[in-house]
């Protein structure tokens, strides 16, 4: 069943459906970007539909509604300790196709990865409802397409906008009856078929060929370009990596909180072990490790699909202006390399 409303019609309804959830989208933050004079898109709570940025992909991913950047996840004294509370409503969140599909990437991290759930985000998790934003043109730095991750099916709800407002589909029994009053007009949702940007995904065939890709020349360039600022991987729809960090109250020494805060493999000394040794010294290391982590080692493990989603972000955020579908296809293009140099 397909609902057009208007805004007006749309923001009544965002007033109904508060009672029961908190509305994340893609917001509009003036001067507040990288730059100076510069704006940026990130989600947050909204509360009315022209609040949502329809027309530009989000600086960040819709992940940080779930698993913010620094989340106190228990408080502690010299006695005892407490969990941290959640929220009681539901979330309903706006996004793309790919947002979704990273979700899903997610949850095998969090609540598959060794049989062990991670109760702090799944407590989150098991609120969320998804609204899918339909996506049909995309960006220059998307490559969804490539990936595997321009269609989905898991949504509560579908929405286009046009010049005469909203359209929605509603699958979901649980959402629909909010919807109910609407003009009802039919509505198919429909996906990108085609990125601007075409990325070749490469096929390790065997652990000697993936040994000796790890030992390409091509890592090496990034010696001379990646910082190792770690951009990349907070603007990630898929990354899931954190630290904790005890923060003691300045009022009472022995009373405080533990946080869990979002990590980088990108930044210098992420692996570093007790005694002091790294495993990854080198910027090059380092980015080899994130490429062969998005695009083999994640479907290695759980054999469905490739860890990266194609949005792009990564791309974008990049002070140096790596691209990573750019490095995808020169990795595709070294291990030709390697297989043939094998068969000779």
């Amino acid at each position: 069943m397909g609902y057009r409303l208007s805004y007006p019609e749309a923001d009544e309804l965002f007033r109904k459906l508060s009672a029961e959830y908190e509305i994340y989208a893609p917001k509009l933050f003036e001067k507040q970007g990288r730059y100076s004079d510069t704006d940026i898109v990130r989600y947050d709570r909204v509360k009315r539909a022209e609040e949502i940025v329809w027309d530009r992909k989000s600086d960040f991913s819709a992940k940080e509604v779930v698993s913010p950047i620094t989340q106190t996840i228990f408080y502690f004294t010299e006695d005892e300790y407490r969990e941290s509370r959640t929220g009681a409503k539901k979330l309903l969140i706006f996004l793309r196709p790919c947002d979704i599909n990273a979700f899903e990437h997610q949850d095998k991290i969090y609540l598959e990865n060794g049989g062990i759930a991670d109760v702090f985000y799944q407590r989150v998790r098991d609120r969320v409802r998804f609204v899918l934003m339909e996506c049909t043109e995309g960006w220059d730095t998307c490559f969804c397409v490539s990936m595997g991750a321009n269609r989905t099916n898991d949504y509560s709800a579908a929405v286009r906008r046009d010049e005469n407002g909203l359209l929605f589909t509603v699958p979901d029994p649980e959402l629909a009856p909010h919807f109910a009053g609407n003009r009802e007009e039919p509505f198919e949702v429909r996906f990108i078929e085609q990125n601007d940007f075409t990325v070749e995904i490469p096929e390790i065939p065997n652990k000697d060929v993936l040994n000796k890709l790890k030992k390409h020349p091509m890592w090496q360039e990034f010696n001379d370009r990646c910082i190792s600022c770690g951009s990349c991987t907070v603007a990630c729809s898929t990354c899931t990596c954190f630290t904790t960090v005890d923060k003691i109250y300045d009022e009472n020494a022995h009373a405080g909180e533990r946080r869990r805060v979002a990590a980088s493999c990108q930044v210098a000394g992420f692996d570093c072990m007790a005694g002091g040794h790294e495993f990854r010294t080198t910027p090059a290391d380092r980015m080899r490790y994130r490429v062969l982590h998005k695009v083999h080692d994640y479907k290695a493990r759980f054999g469905d699909f490739h860890m990266c989603v194609g949005c792009g972000r990564c791309s974008a955020r990049c002070p140096k202006f790596i691209s990573f579908p750019a490095t995808i296809n020169k990795m595709a293009a070294a291990i030709k390399e390697i297989v043939a140099a094998e068969r000779q």
